[in-house]
């Protein structure tokens, strides 16, 4: 009897003792909703974050390296956005800038856009003409860096800022001669609008103009890394996870996307997942390293080109940027074939 009433009180304890609360995380996005974001949301559809202890409240964005600015200022733990943003700060703000802890883009996706009967051929053409690109984005802040490389003054480019959603459609209408942009995003919008990326515009990559840099992948705050490393390494993980069966299955991934934004185009947002799947995040980098981890030597030139160019006062060091102490083992970042 005394030990049926003691098993009682212990399962009566266990009842009402309150459930462990989970570390709370305020991630941010680069941009609006798009099939490239699907899997932080299956992620948390699907309890991997829960799994992890976690608690992570997903936010758009304003731009790849606003991504930077949003952890630096203190409104967010943690998000998706631009490395390069990344190195400019830590030349500055050392104790401030966010950490790189897991890359997605291994491959830059940046680029100038014009149509294809533009007299522009290269990037030293660009002089004197109108170059639009919302303020924050990445492929803008690049751009000194790019035309410095390519000769080219940038003082003589006149920059005309737009909202990200007008980007293509001024473009098309003449507003601008050429487009900064991401390519993982305006491929995709030019094919909504019934225009064809490949016949009817030009696209002058950045890597085609010298810049061989990294892009976009998970960063999170010092004050996070430093006193909740389990947290991150919980948070690599599950997007880690969750990006593995995105590719592996990309109908069931715009379909979890779709229930966070209602009106996106099934079609065009699976067939920019699995664009930008193929050509920035299956690349033959992440075939050898696994997705996440990166190159010593190439970002040690990366960091080297940036700093030279924006004339930092200081060139940052890889482990000030970017750490794969967070990583998963290397089996577990290897990517399954991209299905269509």
């Amino acid at each position: 009897m005394l030990t049926r009433l003691a098993a009682f009180a212990a399962g009566l304890m266990l009842t009402l003792a309150p459930a462990v609360a989970q570390e709370k995380i305020k991630f941010t996005l680069d941009w609006k909703i798009q099939g490239i974001h699907a899997w932080y949301y299956w992620a948390a559809e699907k309890g991997y974050f829960k799994a992890e202890g976690l608690d992570v409240a997903i936010d758009q964005g304003e731009g790849s390296a606003a991504t930077v600015n949003r952890i630096m200022g203190g409104a967010y733990d943690a998000g998706f956005g631009d490395m390069n943003a990344i190195i400019q700060n830590a030349a500055t703000r050392p104790n401030e800038v966010p950490v790189m802890v897991y890359m997605i883009y291994s491959k830059a996706p940046f680029a100038l856009l014009v149509k294809a009967d533009s007299p522009i051929k290269m990037i030293a053409d660009i002089a004197g003409k109108k170059l639009g690109s919302p303020a924050g984005g990445a492929a803008l802040k690049l751009f000194p860096l790019l035309a410095k490389k390519n000769s080219l003054d940038p003082a003589k480019v006149e920059i005309v800022n737009m909202a990200p959603n007008l980007q293509e459609q001024m473009l098309i209408r003449g507003d601008v001669d050429i487009s900064a942009l991401f390519t993982a995003t305006s491929y995709m919008n030019l094919v909504a609008i019934k225009q064809d990326p490949d016949k009817d515009f030009r696209w002058i990559y950045y890597a085609d103009g010298g810049l061989d840099l990294y892009s976009n992948g998970i960063m999170v705050s010092q004050k996070l890394a430093k006193e909740k490393p389990e947290a991150v390494k919980g948070l690599v993980r599950a997007i880690n996870k969750a990006l593995k069966d995105c590719l592996a299955n990309p109908d069931a991934a715009i379909e979890v996307l779709a229930k966070q934004e209602p009106l996106v185009n099934k079609d065009i947002e699976k067939r920019r997942l699995v664009y930008v799947a193929k050509t920035l995040i299956a690349t033959p980098e992440a075939a050898e390293l696994g997705v996440g981890d990166i190159k010593d030597a190439r970002m040690t030139d990366a960091i080297a080109a940036i700093a030279a160019a924006y004339d930092l006062p200081k060139s940052p060091k890889v482990e000030d940027v970017f750490s794969r102490a967070f990583l998963p083992a290397k089996a577990e970042r290897m990517l399954p074939a991209v299905t269509n």
